[in-house]
């Protein structure tokens, strides 16, 4: 679908499958296939159980449709488990390549989980399903952004655009539409919340340690005006002694 080139060979965008895309591929494709069965048989029982829905997890404890409903899609719609799994592996391989196995899938499950519960927060009462694994994949998006800011993807395999303006556009997108309440079905509150997990996971350490050295010179600062005054103030009482006249 889409390639990039750099200052090394162009070579196809995502390179070979790695260990831990290929086993998230095979869950998803093997999800998506007993939901189709289980469609088959006329029942939604499946999503229900399995998919994100505030209420249930509200009054239920059904707590793990925070994972689960990541691993869903929409079986009316080939194209929703198409795009997120190709971009999947687009994205994926590179970072996990970067990052291995362990790191990538702690990130992408940790943005999956974060995006749940960012829709989840919006409205812990609704009755709405949300399924796909959208919110991580926009997890994936924003960390390839960061990491590979300059490299050239081209969208249709015709219009290059930097990685960089491609993720702060799905951004914007993401926050808009989240916003508007447009497009219908479409959990942009887990897009929006994947990409704001995302940033957290990986510029939270770096943000809480600058803040630190912001406290923590604060502080210096602080004990150095305290300091300065008490010894301006100690030096006019010894002034004040020495001009002192006895009678």
């Amino acid at each position: 679908m889409a390639y990039y080139y750099s200052d090394s060979p162009s070579t196809p965008f995502g390179g070979p499958v790695t260990k831990a895309v290929k086993t998230l591929i095979i869950i998803n494709i093997a999800v998506f296939l007993a939901q189709w069965a289980s469609r088959l048989a006329g029942t939604r029982e499946f999503d229900y159980v399995f998919g994100l829905i505030p209420y249930r997890i509200t009054h239920n404890f059904m707590i793990w449709q925070f994972v689960s409903y990541m691993f869903l899609h929409d079986t009316r719609q080939f194209f929703h488990i198409f795009i997120n799994l190709i971009t999947l592996y687009m994205f994926g391989n590179d970072l996990e390549r970067s990052w291995g196995s362990k790191r990538f899938l702690t990130y992408y499950l940790v943005t999956g989980v974060g995006a749940g519960l960012c829709s989840y927060l919006v409205g812990p009462n609704a009755e709405t399903i949300t399924i796909g694994a959208s919110g991580a994949i926009f997890g994936l998006l924003l960390a390839y952004g960061l990491l590979y800011p300059n490299r050239l993807i081209y969208l249709y395999f015709l219009f290059p655009v930097k990685v960089k303006w491609f993720v702060l556009f799905m951004g914007v997108v993401a926050f808009l539409t989240s916003i508007s309440g447009s497009e219908p079905g479409v959990a942009n509150i887990a897009h929006l919340g994947g990409i704001l997990v995302g940033l957290v996971f990986l510029k939270g350490g770096i943000w809480l340690g600058r803040y630190k050295l912001y406290q923590t010179r604060r502080r210096r600062d602080e004990l150095k005006r305290q300091f300065e005054a008490h010894y301006a103030a100690a030096r006019r009482k010894i002034d004040d002694d020495n001009n002192s006249t006895i009678h």
